[in-house]
């Protein structure tokens, strides 16, 4: 559709949802004549884009919505398998399928495209439902490497499209620091732990999920570490607390919890529970310890997380050095003007003394 403002002059062309509360989402500075070819320029731009900042990883966001000019499209490659994920009216058409799989399946030959489905997302545009499955090609399941380390695809499992890929980049920047016993908290399916595990003497992930710990088992086992590894199933916030009082130590802890605060009527609440959540770690780290800490949840600024982590390093007695402030991978790029892009925090600290 065509945009103008309060006198009437072209902005330009948008996408129109019916039923969203994002009623436009800005498409192109001027009208567009051929909405399947430019979709299809998109994300050839899109991969060149990766081809220069993808490093150590054949598992890579190729399309970032909004950040890629393609407003509600996901495109994720794990190996040879590729996922979808359509989140808007205009997305989910017919034309732009097409248009995107077609380009996909010229451009990259991938052994299946998996499509992922958001049923909440597609309740609030109002469209059909629809189930996970093959698009195209043969192969749902592959495995896939983040920065020499392997682990195992399920197209049709897992949360998100199956993995954390924002993470890859601090999942490297972790494992330069860490050190000694490590506790990753909110394990998923190992992300961190198998990064930490060949640097750490012994690691401990924990996890709600038994069936994320079952994967992240069977990744554990794609890498063989030589390193003690233990997974424990439990409520994050009762074992910190149930540790913390037992005075265990140790010297590396990784906190990568959900999102706490998914509207801004839920901020305090969630600051609550990151300070929580980084004052029993902080009470639990030797002296030199590492802690990594991160925040997924875009209404928590990155003003807001610092501010909540001095403020349980205050509670805990503890002095922090800052060693990184960290963001999404590079394959998540933000763009300048859509701070909606820009939404993970991942500071790495140590414990001072």
């Amino acid at each position: 559709m065509r945009v103008v403002d309060e006198r009437g002059r072209a902005q330009g062309s948008a996408l129109y949802s019916s039923a969203s509360q994002i009623a436009i989402r800005m498409l192109a500075p001027g009208p567009v004549e051929n909405f399947s070819g430019l979709i299809r320029e998109r994300l050839l731009a899109a991969i060149r884009y990766r081809n220069q900042v993808v490093t150590g990883t054949d598992a890579c966001r190729l399309v970032f919505s909004e950040a890629d000019f393609l407003p509600g499209l996901i495109v994720d490659r794990y190996n040879d398998v590729l996922t979808v994920q359509a989140l808007t009216q205009a997305m989910d058409s017919e034309a732009a399928r097409q248009a995107v799989i077609s380009t996909l399946a010229e451009q990259l030959s991938p052994a299946g495209v998996v499509e992922r489905v958001e049923e909440r997302v597609r309740e609030l545009e109002q469209l059909p439902p629809r189930a996970n499955g093959l698009l195209a090609g043969e192969k749902m399941d592959t495995l896939f490497t983040m920065n020499g380390v392997r682990f195992q695809y399920r197209g049709l499992e897992g949360q998100k499209t199956g993995a954390f890929l924002d993470q890859r980049e601090n999942y490297a920047a972790a494992a330069r620091y860490a050190h000694g016993e490590a506790l990753d908290v909110f394990c998923y399916q190992g992300g961190f732990a198998l990064h930490l595990a060949g640097v750490c003497s012994r690691v401990t992930g924990v996890d709600s999920s038994r069936a994320a710990l079952e994967a992240a088992e069977q990744n554990a086992a794609l890498n063989q570490p030589a390193q003690e590894s233990e997974w424990i199933e439990g409520n994050a916030f009762d074992l910190l607390k149930d540790y913390s009082e037992a005075g265990r130590q140790y010297d590396t802890i990784v906190l990568d919890p959900p999102a706490f605060a998914r509207s801004r009527k839920t901020l305090d609440t969630a600051l609550r529970g990151y300070k929580e959540l980084n004052l029993r770690a902080l009470k639990m780290l030797r002296p030199g310890g590492v802690l990594v800490t991160c925040s997924c949840s875009y209404h928590v600024s990155e003003g807001d997380f610092l501010e909540t982590v001095a403020s349980a390093a205050l509670d805990a007695r503890r002095t922090l050095r800052l060693i990184e402030k960290r963001g999404q991978g590079r394959d998540h790029p933000v763009l300048v003007g859509v701070p909606e892009t820009s939404y993970l925090k991942c500071l790495i600290l140590q414990v001072a003394g």
